[in-house]
């Protein structure tokens, strides 16, 4: 059943041309990519490094964290039109699995942006012709990090566009608490506990945190993100469940 029903929001999702959104992360990678004029072997570090390390200011931290608020307003979108809920929820469905379902469709979604970007950002490199062999184990854990970081985000995300009848509506708080992250993660007080900030936090390869989990601490994977999913995810779950037919 919940396989079925992860099919049907796919197929309402491909209505609404999803595919254009996807490809946006991996647009802004090669382009940032291809474009980036930075020394890369001046230092003698690994030019892929570098690379990936530099996209990370712009895609980490600010588009990764504003696409997941695009993405659950797009799976949510058809569902307030022409009283879409109501009939979905008409169907021999529990609410608890129409909403794991939009969920698991989110994450997946946001897997395959993560995945394109780094094919993405491979391809420019290559363009550019970085001598350096390719770092595909800080590469996987970067695009890795940033995809687990998304996690509570998504599940907010969610519970407010399935709250709001509104695109614009969850996409500006999304927007508001997003841009608090430039500052956030200059800061060693608020920036690793701030859950905008996590996506930057868990891609931004720095050299001195080659050994922690997702490059911060293992703690902080498990009581920021972690902590915050639960959150999102169970307050977003129970309000679906009490909410009365939209």
């Amino acid at each position: 059943m919940l396989f079925s029903i992860m099919r049907s929001e796919w197929f309402k999702l491909q209505k609404s041309k999803v595919s254009s959104i996807i490809m946006l992360g991996p647009a802004l990678g090669f382009i940032m990519g291809y474009l980036n004029n930075e020394p890369l072997q001046a230092q003698q570090i690994n030019g892929w490094f570098i690379m990936f390390m530099y996209n990370s200011l712009v895609y980490g931290l600010l588009f990764l964290p504003l696409m997941t608020g695009v993405l659950a307003g797009t799976i949510c979108r058809y569902e307030h039109q022409a009283g879409g809920w109501k009939q979905l929820l008409s169907m021999p469905v529990t609410r608890n699995k129409v909403f794991i379902a939009k969920y698991l469709i989110l994450i997946l979604l946001v897997l395959l942006i993560q995945f394109l970007y780094f094919s993405a950002m491979f391809v420019a490199g290559i363009l550019k012709g970085i001598p350096d062999p390719f770092p595909l184990e800080i590469a996987l854990k970067s695009i890795l990090g940033g995809w687990i970081a998304t996690f509570p985000l998504l599940a907010l995300q969610l519970w407010m566009s399935i709250m709001w009848k509104s695109f614009a509506a969850p996409f500006t708080v999304n927007v508001i608490f997003t841009l608090p992250s430039i500052m956030a993660v200059n800061s060693e007080t608020f920036g690793p506990i701030y859950p905008w900030a996590q996506p930057f936090l868990m891609m931004h390869n720095f050299t001195d945190n080659m050994d922690t989990l997702f490059y911060v601490p293992a703690e902080q994977v498990l009581t920021i993100v972690g902590g915050s999913f639960l959150l999102f995810f169970i307050g977003g779950l129970i309000y679906f469940r009490r909410k009365e037919l939209f």
